[in-house]
């Protein structure tokens, strides 16, 4: 418990500043977070026993992120087009030496690790991006604290019992009331926009960011680890402690997009 605490205690700060200042301060951010949830996701897959494409990956991740950070969107669709291609195009040229599910978890490994997480970086560039990136980036904090709090006390029923024995179907209604209740908080006292809005907003982020925690949890269990890695002491690696904001970063961001 100290471990964690001393980690959340330096490592909030950073992270937060960073996202603050926006920028390159946020690209640099993206960058290293992708670059080291990408070596997570693809160790976990040689735990399950496939064959990963570390050079490949990370010369890929290199042309989204340049991309990404040039403002070349049109480069960024090529990317991953390219990739898809590539990943597809090994299957068909070496099989049966790759097989399908080789080539599916190297393309995801990008997709989910890369493409995913650096909708922080696209959160933040938007017009009144600081608001919304950090609403999300509480918003699934404050989901994972209720769904934690309310579950110890009054969980009862498991929510997916072969993904996670200890979350519950009580911890995870916690978990979105108190998504709920802090976004009630925010729209008191920043506005912005409907309270509906913020509602959904609330909704959205509290069952996608679970979703993402429980696809983590199914992702290690796959593979017979507990943590994704070791690099944040009590808190296992970026996938353990990103999990559910990769899954409601790129919900978020489209969501501004259609209410812009």
């Amino acid at each position: 418990m100290l471990k964690r605490t001393l980690s959340a205690l330096i490592g909030a700060p950073i992270f937060l500043g960073l996202v603050y200042l926006g920028g390159p301060y946020t690209a640099f951010l993206v960058a290293v977070l992708s670059l080291l949830a990408l070596l997570e996701f693809l160790q976990i897959g040689k735990q399950i026993g496939l064959v990963t494409w570390p050079v490949l990956t990370v010369l890929v991740t290199i042309l989204w992120l340049t991309s990404l950070f040039t403002e070349r969107e049109e480069w960024m669709l090529s990317a991953l087009l390219f990739w898809f291609v590539i990943c597809l195009g090994r299957l068909a040229l070496t099989y049966p030496n790759a097989s399908l599910s080789e080539a599916n978890f190297n393309l995801l490994a990008v997709v989910y690790s890369v493409v995913l997480l650096s909708h922080l970086y696209l959160l933040r560039q938007r017009p009144q991006g600081i608001e919304w990136t950090f609403l999300t980036i509480f918003l699934v904090w404050a989901t994972d604290t209720g769904a934690y709090l309310i579950g110890r006390q009054f969980g009862r029923h498991l929510l997916a019992p072969h993904v996670s024995p200890k979350k519950t179907v009580e911890g995870s209604i916690g978990g979105l009331i108190f998504s709920m209740a802090v976004a009630v908080v925010w729209w008191r006292f920043m506005g912005g926009t409907s309270l509906l809005t913020y509602i959904i907003l609330a909704t959205v982020i509290g069952i996608s960011g679970q979703i993402g925690d429980l696809f983590e949890s199914a992702l290690k269990r796959s593979a017979g680890v507990k943590d994704s890695g070791k690099l944040i002491p009590g808190h296992g690696g970026i996938l353990d402690r990103f999990d559910s904001l990769i899954f409601a970063l790129p919900l978020v961001y489209y969501g501004v997009i259609l209410l812009s």
